[in-house]
């Protein structure tokens, strides 16, 4: 995360990410470990929960670098796959994400490390047309720094990490969609394009990304969902129930792709705990388990 210097780079680094597996395995399925919160289990506890639950792959917040130095490096079986350069990065600073992605590379590659791939997350935000997907564009400003990024990652061989969330794009206006079409749970398509039928919006979503980054030369850069889950509460159909069907949808589903991308989607669920530091509202309830390390709901991995 810098820009043309070290300043810049700085200037980004709060959005500094990590991601890790637990153990040495590329799993389909992982969680993102949230922070924003007073009342966490200490950090080792965290990794034996993830191991206890059968969940091998997690994602780790801005301020990790000291975290990871006393918690993973004491785990020589984790095995880190990607450092990811800002969290939905918008407004100025989008200038500095290209150069900022180079010197992580750089600084990688200096410390014997060139294996790992330098990345950003986008927010779903960014695309302007995501239905049908055929059509999956970016907006106009995301137009003018997701060029140089896609070809950033065509050249390197990393994925792009997009935040795909269909309870907000649902819960912004419910009148556009039935629900059911965001919560994996239609009975039918609803999308129809060309020989394609999308029964949800996750899917969807997918596929328009890889549209849009078709068109900028990115035909052949993977796609990584980094964020994706459904609130407990705080908001309209925010219930434990309904996390609890989004999520075992998802975690069932992205073993097997889209219609247009078959195969297993690299998925991280969000989050592993509520966050009571977070905006009050759903913001605050999108935890797989209490901070006392019991389940919000049942799950499976």
């Amino acid at each position: 995360m810098a820009s043309q210097g070290v300043a810049s780079m700085f200037a980004l680094a709060l959005l500094l990410g990590a991601f890790a597996s637990i153990p040495q395995s590329v799993e389909s399925i992982g969680v993102c470990y949230g922070m924003s919160a007073n009342n966490l289990p200490a950090a080792s506890t965290v990794v034996s929960m993830f191991k206890s639950n059968g969940i091998n792959s997690m994602r780790l917040p801005a301020a990790a670098a000291s975290w990871v130095r006393s918690n993973i490096q004491a785990y020589p079986k984790v095995s880190f796959r990607y450092v990811c350069v800002g969290n939905e990065v918008a407004g100025g600073a989008t200038q500095n994400l290209v150069p900022a992605m180079k010197n992580v590379q750089g600084a990688l590659a200096s410390a014997g490390l060139g294996h790992i791939k330098v990345t950003t997350s986008v927010s779903q935000a960014i695309l302007g047309v995501y239905s049908p997907p055929s059509a999956g564009s970016f907006t106009g400003e995301a137009d003018a720094f997701m060029g140089p990024v896609v070809q950033f990652l065509a050249r390197t061989g990393a994925p792009l990490m997009a935040n795909i969330y269909p309870y907000l794009a649902w819960a912004y206006n419910p009148s556009a969609m039935d629900m059911s079409y965001a919560l994996f749970t239609a009975s039918g398509t609803v999308v129809q394009d060309g020989s394609y039928g999308y029964q949800n919006l996750f899917d969807t979503t997918v596929d328009a990304f890889y549209t849009a980054m078709a068109k900028h030369g990115g035909s052949n850069v993977k796609l990584v969902v980094s964020e994706s889950g459904w609130p407990s509460g705080g908001g309209t159909a925010a219930t434990p129930a309904n996390a609890r069907i989004y999520n075992q949808y998802l975690i069932n589903h992205v073993g097997r792709g889209t219609p247009r991308h078959p195969g297993a989607i690299e998925t991280y669920v969000f989050s592993m705990f509520n966050e009571n530091q977070k905006d009050s509202g759903v913001e605050q309830n999108w935890g797989l388990f209490y901070p006392n390390m019991q389940h919000v709901y049942p799950i499976s991995f």
